[in-house]
């Protein structure tokens, strides 16, 4: 699919240039910002089908800039830095970055990285391909509007909760490793331990459950991963 376009996000003219030429030859539309606030003016002017983010940015730093489209959608990101330590990839990964470069880095893999993660970027499915919507006693959750209700209230969700519960209440009763939960939804090997997981989880119950009993949950499958449980 060719017609995609690609917001990149650098304040080296040369990296920036060099991301557009790649990204044209393959058939994408290209959009360049030097800096956070251009960036986030063009997503919500263009609203682009992916933003190649930097880290290190003047001003508004990458991490800043990933917060904020956060907020507004879920446009993929791939994150750039120079740094080769875990903590920038466990950041980001927090933040809600979908896959993460480090530079130098060979242009084809990042041109392969953009297409894998544009695979995995949701798409508009007719209601009878893909299940839009589920419900259980007093928990709705709709992929389509993107929202959350629990008891007809709605609950804020960030991208990766919200794609995190979506993976949980489609298939109920199915056990999902902490692996095959970052394969689902983070789209990509990671390195690490898998702690974000857990934290994701912690904070989804939290938010979902908030101490009340419930005919559904999400439960722990001690040594293997999580589910979601449901009553009847």
């Amino acid at each position: 699919m060719k017609d995609q376009t690609v917001l990149v996000v650098d304040d080296d003219e040369n990296m920036v240039q060099l991301i557009s030429l790649y990204l044209q030859r393959e058939g994408y539309s290209v959009l360049r910002a030097r800096d956070g606030t251009e960036a986030i003016n063009l997503h919500a002017e263009h609203r682009p089908d992916l933003v190649v983010l930097d880290i290190m940015l003047p001003e508004m730093d990458g991490w800043e800039v990933c917060k904020a489209l956060r907020q507004t959608g879920e446009t993929p990101v791939i994150m750039l830095t120079a740094r080769r330590d875990d903590y920038d990839k466990v950041l980001g990964l927090e933040l809600g970055a979908d896959d993460y470069v480090t530079k130098p880095f060979n242009p084809r893999e990042l041109m392969a990285r953009i297409r894998a993660v544009l695979r995995r970027a949701p798409v508009n499915h007719s209601p009878q391909t893909e299940k839009t919507h589920v419900q259980f006693a007093g928990l709705q959750v709709d992929r389509e509007t993107w929202s959350c209700r629990v008891d007809g209230r709605e609950v804020p969700l960030t991208a990766k909760e919200f794609d995190l519960l979506w993976l949980l209440v489609k298939n109920p009763r199915r056990v999902f490793t902490r692996e095959k939960i970052l394969e689902h939804i983070w789209g990509f090997d990671y390195v690490g331990d898998t702690r974000t997981v857990d934290t994701h989880i912690k904070k989804l119950r939290k938010k979902l459950e908030n101490g009340a009993e419930r005919d559904w949950r999400i439960a722990t499958v001690w040594g293997v991963g999580y589910r979601f449980e449901v009553d009847r």
